[in-house]
């Protein structure tokens, strides 16, 4: 794929932006529209449709109302730049090499690099299919300045961290400048910007929120969004004040922390703000019933619950408790998709890119090598049965997950702290009962289970397991 010098935009990438599309000659008429809502750091348990009884999320709950919600939703890894490449690869780290976020080195200057540069990524699949497609967001995947990956509308931010969200420097038309409103607002109004331009044709818009994004100091920083005054002061039942887990190595300065609790429900319920914005304006535009909005985050998030806060790299040993890993998934296409529906399947966001190509008929064009680990689970958006094993895994450099309906088994390698949790009797995860008599079958099946799924789709280069690298800066040995 061809890079181009910072700050100089193709004239191709220009044309697009100023609304002349490419479209493929031998594009189908049907295609519906896809709206891909990624959020950052955000566990399902922080939505409204997802049972939180404190934390504004209308918007967001209609779409679930409007659709289908599934319940047990794993990402594949607990931080951003890993699962972003597996949403738009469908392959898991051990596969397209990103084990953990990436240098901020890798993002813009001399050594930008491109993370998933070798695969074919949803963006240039759909483009080939005959959509034009766009990103208005948070992309954290490497060469932040240059346009790639099949999109042509590109509007970033320069790194992945994010230190606030006024002031902030983006990027546009190639060029780094500062944004001095609010970046959730940002994204959502360059959302529409890209639904207008490009309403007479098929689009696929990554719309990539960096909040709710609830890390680093930004957690001290009380919130100014419209809906800080409601959470003033507001006593939170959804985040438990547990003892701080001896395992917790970040965000120490704000655990249990009032302001923190604001901050990261007020970020919430600004991305649910846009998430309305986005629904009116394809109302307003008459796209509405033929467009397909999914609604996911990158990974979840702990908020206090066991007396930890954060993802899995914010603990030592690397952490894998389940709310670290459960996202919120939403799939809504009107008068396609059943309304009102919910699944509690297992399943991972290495199964989403083979769902979605399935789903709007394009099967064929999913990617053969690497072998995708994913499933696919388009009959049931369909609203057809499905014969399904619930048995997801996912993994972060040295530690790697499997679970199942009953049990979860956290290994990490060489010499562990293992853990083995029956999670229908302990769902929180506070009993360990690895080594535990009566559990010798159960864990050696687990761990054969465990091995025959990394040594099928593991590629030997990123095999960490097995001395393999990583193309992102390890966290652990």
């Amino acid at each position: 794929m061809k890079r181009y010098p910072a700050g100089f935009l193709p004239v191709f990438t220009i044309a697009a932006t100023a609304g002349l599309q490419y479209l493929s000659a031998e594009q189908p008429k049907n295609l519906p529209n896809i709206i891909f809502i990624l959020t950052d750091n955000q566990g399902a348990w922080s939505l409204g449709c997802y049972g939180n009884t404190d934390i504004l999320t209308p918007n967001i709950d209609r779409l679930a109302s409007e659709g289908i919600r599934f319940t047990r939703a794993l990402s594949s890894n607990p931080v951003s730049s890993p699962t972003r490449a597996t949403f738009l690869t469908g392959l898991i780290p051990s596969q397209h090499g990103v084990h953990s976020y990436i240098d901020n080195k890798n993002m813009i200057g001399p050594e930008a690099y491109r993370m998933i540069d070798e695969f074919n990524s949803l963006g240039e699949i759909l483009r080939d299919a005959g959509y034009v497609c766009g990103l208005s967001g948070k992309w954290h995947l490497g060469d932040h300045l240059n346009v790639q990956e099949g999109f042509s509308y590109w509007v970033t931010k320069p790194g992945g961290h994010t230190l606030e969200f006024y002031d902030q420097d983006v990027i546009e038309d190639g060029r780094l400048r500062k944004e001095p409103g609010y970046t959730t607002d940002l994204w959502t109004q360059k959302g529409i910007e890209f639904i207008r331009q490009n309403k007479e044709n098929p689009f696929f818009l990554f719309l990539a929120y960096n909040g709710p994004y609830a890390l680093g100091d930004l957690m001290l920083n009380p919130p100014r969004n419209r809906h800080a005054g409601y959470y003033k002061d507001m006593h939170f039942s959804c985040f438990p004040t547990d003892k701080m887990h001896p395992w917790q190595f970040h965000n120490k300065p704000f655990h249990n922390k009032q302001v923190a609790m604001e901050r990261l429900a007020a970020e919430t319920s600004g991305v649910d703000d846009g998430v309305g914005e986005i629904m009116s304006e394809l109302k307003t535009l008459g796209l509405d019933d033929n467009t397909v909005i999914i609604y996911s985050a990158d990974q979840g998030y702990i908020g206090g619950h066991n007396g930890m806060w954060g993802m899995g790299d914010h603990f030592r040993p690397i952490g894998a408790h389940e709310l670290m890993m459960n996202i919120p998934l939403i799939f809504r296409h009107n008068y396609k998709i059943k309304a009102g529906i919910t699944s509690d399947i297992f399943i991972s966001n290495y199964d989403f890119l083979p769902t979605l190509l399935n789903y709007l008929g394009l099967g064929d064009k999913i990617p053969r090598k690497p072998e995708l680990p994913g499933r696919d689970f388009s009959p049931l958006l369909s609203g057809q049965k499905l014969n399904w094993k619930n048995e997801v895994f996912y993994e972060m450099e040295n530690t790697r997950v499997i679970r199942t309906d009953e049990w979860k088994y956290v290994a990490r390698f060489p010499d562990g702290p293992f853990e083995l949790y029956n999670m229908k009797l302990d769902p929180q995860e506070r009993f360990n009962l690895y080594g535990q008599p009566g559990t010798e079958s159960i864990l050696a099946d687990l761990v054969i289970r465990l091995n025959n799924f990394f040594n099928k789709y593991a590629d030997p280069q990123y095999n960490i397991w097995k001395g393999g690298r990583s193309k992102a800066r390890r966290l652990t040995n």
